[in-house]
């Protein structure tokens, strides 16, 4: 059975709706990664789990149990949340603020608490600095502190609300080891994050958010090898992208051309690629498919860590391939000679020219 279920998940801020008909299961001992651009909910969901955002709609259950407003102080303590902002008690010193939750929530003597926050502090690499207060400590130190500080209170399961987020990237390491050391001990985690690294070495299975849900789920390999999403695809493989509406067969080319060359110039695209990217778009909109079909639209996109680069026209007509059916033969001779493969798709009455060099 799984440990956390979600249920047709809803939250609304007002009139804004940031997550809608959530499902998810967790199991015991997954390590699982929430990724994707920000303002897509993944803190939300993480916050609305453990009720610190309650959800305006669906269900949440823990070890089978469904969470309500009456038992949700019971269910925090078996689930913590490590924040971005660390969220220490500045007016204690390190042992203070491992203690202070097992001895006043959990009841547990002063002198056992202080025995498991010293054994903690050896497994976060922070014995010496036991009585230090948070002033005093560096950003991956305080944030080291923070998730000894949860585990002190015992969790079945640990939310983890970007947790390198907030450091100097000279600390994110030392964060990111103590995390990989819990997955391997068998701690059952959900990890908002955009260190890609740890989303792919380590997790069990990664969530991709978009949409006011998750967008797109699998094993690390299949979302980061072979996502099958575009919104997926265009986050992993870093896509950047360049639209043209060509309106008539009498649209402005120059204009067409220009915003090619101003794309691939902010872009960093090299000479030589830009000018054959150019040359594409001529022999294909100018030169082949407005003549014959009239209004199309070009979609250029590339993959910085592809290294990878796609030149696609749309256009009407009853399955008709462009190229096959050209009148200027040498313009057709041009683009089958500038890309490494061309690919012609028809689906719902529109025609797909793909080059890709």
């Amino acid at each position: 059975m799984s440990i956390i279920s979600v249920k047709n998940l809803e939250k609304r801020f007002g009139d804004v709706c940031v997550l809608q008909n959530l499902n998810a299961d967790i199991d015991k001992g997954e390590v699982i990664s929430i990724i994707g651009p920000s303002g897509t909910g993944k803190s939300t969901f993480l916050r609305a789990i453990n009720f610190l955002d309650p959800p305006t709609g669906g269900e949440v259950f823990f070890d089978g149990e469904i969470i309500t407003k009456r038992n949700v102080d019971t269910t925090r303590r078996r689930m913590g949340m490590v924040f971005q902002s660390f969220g220490l008690f500045s007016h204690l010193d390190v042992m203070g603020n491992l203690t202070a939750g097992p001895v006043k929530l959990l009841k547990t003597p002063k002198k056992e608490a202080e025995e498991k926050a010293e054994e903690l502090l050896k497994t976060v690499g922070l014995s010496e600095r036991a009585k230090f207060f948070p002033r005093q400590l560096s950003g991956g130190q305080k944030q080291r502190v923070a998730i000894a500080r949860c585990l002190a209170m015992s969790p079945e399961v640990i939310l983890f609300d970007e947790p390198t987020s907030a450091l100097d990237p000279t600390m994110v390491s030392e964060v990111m080891a103590v995390i990989r050391n819990l997955a391997k001990s068998g701690m059952t985690m959900l990890v908002v994050t955009h260190e890609m690294d740890f989303a792919r070495d380590v997790s069990t299975r990664v969530m991709y958010m978009d949409e006011n849900g998750i967008y797109e789920e699998g094993s690390p390999a299949e979302i980061f090898t072979s996502p099958k999403k575009p919104k997926t695809q265009a986050f992993i493989y870093n896509i950047r992208s360049y639209n043209y509406e060509a309106k008539s067969r009498d649209f402005d080319h120059v204009e067409m051309l220009v915003g090619i060359e101003n794309f691939c110039f902010s872009h960093a695209i090299e000479k030589k690629t830009a000018n054959k990217i150019q040359l594409l778009a001529e022999e294909l909109v100018i030169n082949i498919v407005t003549p014959k079909y009239g209004a199309c639209s070009l979609n250029l996109s590339f993959s910085e860590k592809l290294g990878a680069y796609e030149l696609s026209v749309l256009y009407g007509g009853e399955g008709s391939n462009a190229l096959e059916a050209a009148e200027d033969e040498l313009s057709a001779m041009m683009v089958l000679n500038s890309a490494k493969e061309i690919r012609h798709e028809y689906a719902g009455g529109t025609n797909t020219i793909t080059a890709s060099l």
